[in-house]
């Protein structure tokens, strides 16, 4: 990398999400060009010492002003461009070295802080900033590896440094570990919820379906679950980029969140200038996205606490419908439903729903292994016949992490749901599948996936949760066979794949799959 990249996007003084560089794009860039012939020496940013080169400058901020920059990196995962704008900001606020470490947040986030500072010091905006963390960590990595069982001598303060390291990395593990139990207790209390609600209908006579909101909205006032979402990635930045990138679709538009949480996609979309945004959640979530909002200076959000079936909005109509309802296998929680009333109630005739397409694939596995770990556990455990659990077992869809190495078919879309139009009978439905074998195994069961689309005209935004991505918190649904199923490359697995709401719990699903004349039952809670 070059000390400063020259496609780097401040050359160009813009809204770095809809790209038109404003009028003084050119003198910007001519500042930038200037520096660039600068020459290698350093002069303290908080004092008038000067270094031949900048690693000693790097340190001496350590060592005499008790500023690591390499922490600062670790503590707001630097880049260049934000190593740029805590330069500009320290010559052109000159904060206390004391301020920036005892911050809690980062003081040079604003994109104002792009913009040079003149000032003798400018030579420090030219470093290449991201190389020298990279060589850093190879020198750690290096001498990581040269310890083997020998006892190396640290300076205090890269021992503390690594101590800071392993002490975040341990923290988030645990948090991760945290967010997971908790989503495990919420599923586990949605089984419970509908194994209660079968034992009731058997005794009492059978009048309607079961509708336990209740649990369901409760589920989401746990702060484990939105912290799960948020850190996936793949879910996060997919509706970022469908709302930052397509900015004329929501510049000056009343944009409803549907099912705000904490409130991110509302922020989103204020961000890229919608005119008003209002967020409906009916969990208790709502009031901590409140505060959220107040704390990030959105005054044009409103919040509504409610059922979107119940609540009254305080437009007629609405221009966009952004809403992350989407659960495993798509359907499995059964919020489209409220995406699809709020459609037909508050959508302009012209308006747009984000996301507006929705898939559901289904392709092979052949994980034998994994399926030992699950079925074939019950013929020994611990010495003991236990293999009449199998049935059981075998009927309740898996929720699991599929390895991409062991999928041994092509795979088949099963449903193409367009979202301007589907009603709700979308719940019910059949495919006739045939999946191609492309290598040599035994299909130990067949997984199911969905994928998101925003089709927008200025940039289209697609992301997967197929086993063939990067993972996401929706992870895969496995559905194991009675018993592995040897395959060669060039066979065809058909079957039939029928899908139903649980007349008994409409949050859950019933899935039925036709193979070789066997018919297999599998309950989704």
């Amino acid at each position: 990398m070059s000390q400063i990249d020259e496609n780097m996007d401040v050359q160009c003084n813009s809204d770095p999400i809809d790209g038109n560089c404003s009028e003084n794009d050119e003198e910007l860039s001519d500042e930038w060009e200037e520096m660039e012939e600068g020459d290698e020496s350093a002069k303290c940013l908080f004092c008038e010492k000067s270094f031949k080169i900048f690693e000693e400058a790097f340190d001496h901020l350590k060592i005499g002003h008790k500023l690591s920059v390499v922490d600062l990196q670790e503590k707001y995962s630097m880049d260049q461009y934000l190593y740029i704008k805590m330069i500009n900001f320290i010559l052109g606020e000159k904060p206390c070295p004391e301020d920036i470490v005892s911050s809690d947040k980062c003081l040079w986030s604003d994109d104002r802080f792009l913009r040079p500072v003149e000032d003798e010091r400018q030579n420090w905006l030219t470093f290449d900033f991201e190389d020298y963390i990279e060589e850093i960590g190879r020198k750690k990595l290096k001498e990581s590896s040269a310890l083997d069982d020998e006892i190396v001598s640290l300076p205090l303060h890269e021992f503390r440094g690594l101590q800071n390291a392993l002490k975040m990395s341990l923290k988030r593990n645990q948090e991760l570990e945290d967010a997971n139990k908790q989503l495990q207790e919420i599923v586990e209390n949605l089984r419970k919820s509908a194994i209660e609600t079968l034992v009731e209908d058997d005794q009492e006579p059978k009048t309607k379906p079961v509708r336990d909101d209740e649990s369901y909205f409760t589920s989401y006032s746990h702060y484990g679950i939105h912290q799960e979402m948020l850190c996936d990635e793949v879910r996060t930045l997919g509706y970022r980029d469908a709302i930052e990138k397509n900015r004329p679709s929501i510049e000056g538009k009343i944009v409803m969140d549907l099912g705000c949480g904490t409130g991110i996609l509302s922020m989103f979309s204020a961000k890229a200038g919608a005119k008003s945004v209002v967020s409906v959640d009916q969990s208790d979530i709502l009031y901590q996205a409140m505060d959220i909002a107040r704390r990030n200076g959105f005054e044009n959000i409103k919040f509504l606490k409610g059922r979107i079936e119940e609540v009254t909005l305080p437009h007629e109509k609405v221009d966009v419908i952004v809403s992350e309802w989407m659960g495993y296998l798509l359907l499995f929680e059964g919020m489209l439903d409220s995406v699809i009333y709020a459609r037909d109630r508050y959508l302009n005739p012209n308006g747009i729903l984000l996301p507006n397409r929705c898939t559901i694939s289904l392709v092979g596995s052949g994980d034998v292994e994994r399926y030992r770990e699950r079925i074939g556990f019950w013929e020994n455990v611990y010495g003991f016949d236990m293999s009449s659990m199998k049935d059981d077992v075998l009927r309740e869809a898996s929720v699991e992490v599929c390895q991409q190495d062991m999928i041994i078919t092509e795979s088949n879309t099963i449903i193409d749901l367009n979202l301007m139009t589907v009603d709700t009978s979308c719940y019910s439905f059949s495919y006739n599948f045939n999946l191609r074998v492309l290598r040599t195994g035994s299909l130990t069961s067949l997984v199911g996936y969905f994928d998101t689309y925003f089709d927008l005209p200025n940039v289209p935004v697609h992301f997967s949760t197929g086993p063939h991505v990067e993972p996401t918190h929706w992870k895969q649904v496995v559905f194991f066979l009675p018993k592995p199923l040897p395959v060669s490359p060039g066979d065809t697995i058909s079957g039939t794949f029928d899908c139903q709401k649980n007349p008994q719990d409409t949050r859950s699903l019933l899935i039925t799959i036709h193979l070789q004349d066997e018919v297999l039952k599998y309950n989704f809670m």
